[in-house]
């Protein structure tokens, strides 16, 4: 993927690399500390981080024998300012539903109910079935007798 915000949902979009982001959201940690709540092997976390790096979400450092990883905000800064119109969006079309209900709710009648202002019950129309000439048999088992 060419695009850097398909990239960053691509990444965003497995649930183990966002608890890996929101892991390195309280500060940097090594590959073996991020992988420590995930029952995964090694090389499939170093997976996750390598997806999660070429999306520039995280920066891993060499620390002699350790990579300790950070958290890159900027591609999430993307993520937001791309989601804020259609939250604006969202929030407009929500707005004018709540009008609308309100208006409908106007128009109900305040109050209790008259009998002169309730409906006339009417009259059901007669069934144009066939009348049954034999009971209908229950579903499921038999009932035992007692």
């Amino acid at each position: 993927m060419s695009d850097p915000l398909s990239t960053t949902f691509a990444a965003l979009a497995d649930p183990t690399r966002r608890a890996i982001l929101a892991r390195l959201a309280e500060g940097s940690a090594t590959v073996k500390e991020l992988s420590e709540p995930f029952d995964i092997t090694g090389p499939a976390i170093s997976k996750h981080l390598r997806v999660l790096e070429r999306a520039g979400l995280i920066t891993q450092g060499r620390r002699a024998q350790w990579r300790p990883c950070q958290l890159e905000a900027a591609p999430l800064r993307k993520v937001a300012d791309w989601t804020e119109t259609y939250r604006r969006f969202w929030e407009a079309s929500l707005d004018r539903l709540g009008e609308y209900l309100e208006e409908l709710q106007g128009g109900v009648a305040k109050g209790p109910t008259t009998a002169a202002s309730a409906k006339p019950a009417t009259k059901r129309s007669p069934s144009k079935r066939a009348p049954r000439t034999a009971p209908r048999k229950a579903a499921g088992k038999p009932r035992r007798s007692r």
